[in-house]
């Protein structure tokens, strides 16, 4: 094949790359308006059907624990199966019709149960497809895919906080805000099939992947996920503060989603800008992220109106840094055949100290407000010289 052909069929690669990228962005985009939607009422809902801030912060870390923590079986499996697009679908049927029958129950018991539910749905889909979407996105640039995939995403959990909070503004109540849902929820399902119609085989969208050592991780790998762990650690999650809003009185119930809204619309952004850093920069990115994101605590959990939304500000940056360069990172660092397993191992860990961390804020909070802080804080700072570390290792 001359020069010119190879450049004709490298186009035509990242064209069918982006494509892919934006299928898949579009099912998380309706994904998200549906179970982001319903997180942003679940703390306050939780409080409402008679639960403790202890109960809420151990809902939000068994939910994340379970669900993260089945990640290593399904990103194992899928590597071994190779049925990525299998997973994929039966776990975005569990993580999006989970949602709708939260209008069903009157008990915060079996409203954990849903909550946790959704959260193994997520668990099963999301090893095999990050995989498939690593080989699209390594022909586009790894931040700037992960970064447009992200921002997509965010853009619905911006929307589904949005429509619950105009039914509530409507007085609809909570259990109509969640029965709404079921519609995005069918249109995500219903893009995910055109998407694995059109691209039964995403691997063959990667070009010029690099021959790695496939007997297993290197040590970057593992440098990488304790700094990450430390992020998970330290970062709480929105039921906790959607707890406190309420306790405090911060605003009227139905502009709580909006806070959680604006959050994630700052997320958008900052996922396709510090995808754009990522591939500029490399980890350094994510130190970058933590140094800015780390003070989002104090505004939160102190102070009035205005503070908390100069810390949702910062809490959406957070997650947007996290959720596009921690993924785009993995791509860069474990060989092809081994990227289920890796997202896997990854997202256990993330999801163990999620748990850990979950729990342990959830009493804090019960104790002193400034503990809780402090901890928040001091953790998450304490990843940027492992990030650093693992930037040294990489470029070395």
């Amino acid at each position: 094949m001359d020069k010119a052909a190879q450049q004709a069929e490298g186009l035509r690669t990242k064209q069918s790359a982006i494509k892919f990228v934006v299928l898949i962005g579009l099912v998380s985009l309706f994904a998200d308006m549906t179970y982001e939607g319903a997180r942003s009422i679940t703390g306050q809902y939780l409080a409402v059907l008679g639960a403790s801030a202890t109960v809420v912060g151990l809902v939000a870390g068994v939910g994340e624990f379970i669900g993260y923590g089945l990640r290593l079986v399904s990103g194992y499996i899928s590597d071994k199966t190779r049925q990525y697009w299998m997973l994929t679908i039966i776990g975005y049927m569990l993580n999006l019709f989970a949602v709708p029958l939260l209008a069903l129950v009157g008990r915060w018991d079996l409203a954990a149960a849903l909550m946790i539910l959704e959260r193994i749905g997520k668990a099963i889909r999301t090893p095999a497809r990050d995989a498939m979407l690593s080989h699209a996105t390594r022909a586009v640039g790894s931040g700037w895919g992960f970064g447009l995939h992200e921002a997509m995403d965010q853009v619905g959990a911006m929307l589904g906080p949005v429509i619950v909070a105009a039914v509530l503004y409507l007085k609809g109540g909570y259990e109509t805000s969640f029965g709404i849902l079921v519609v995005p929820a069918l249109l995500a399902i219903t893009v995910l099939l055109t998407a694995r119609y059109f691209y039964p085989n995403p691997r063959d969208l990667e070009v010029g992947y690099p021959k790695l050592n496939t007997k297993g991780f290197a040590q970057v790998f593992w440098l990488y996920l304790g700094a990450v762990a430390l992020i998970a650690f330290g970062y709480a999650d929105f039921p906790l503060i959607a707890f406190h809003f309420k306790k405090v009185d911060i605003a009227p119930d139905q502009w709580l989603p909006t806070l959680y809204a604006l959050a994630m619309g700052v997320d958008a952004l900052a996922a396709l800008a510090f995808g754009r850093l990522f591939d500029r920069i490399g980890i350094a990115a994510l130190a970058l992220g933590s140094l800015l994101t780390a003070w989002f605590a104090p505004l939160v959990f102190y102070g009035g109106l205005p503070y908390a939304v100069a810390g949702m500000v910062l809490w959406g940056i957070g997650m947007g840094a996290q959720e596009s360069i921690m993924r785009a990172s993995i791509a860069e660092m474990v060989p092809i055949d081994k990227r289920g397993t890796a997202y896997g191992i990854f997202n256990t860990g993330y999801g163990v100290c999620w748990f850990l961390g979950s729990a342990l804020m959830g009493y804090l909070y019960d104790v002193s407000l400034m503990f809780l802080v402090v901890f928040s804080v001091v953790v998450q700072l304490a990843s940027i010289p492992l990030f650093l570390k693992v930037r040294r290792r990489l470029t070395a």
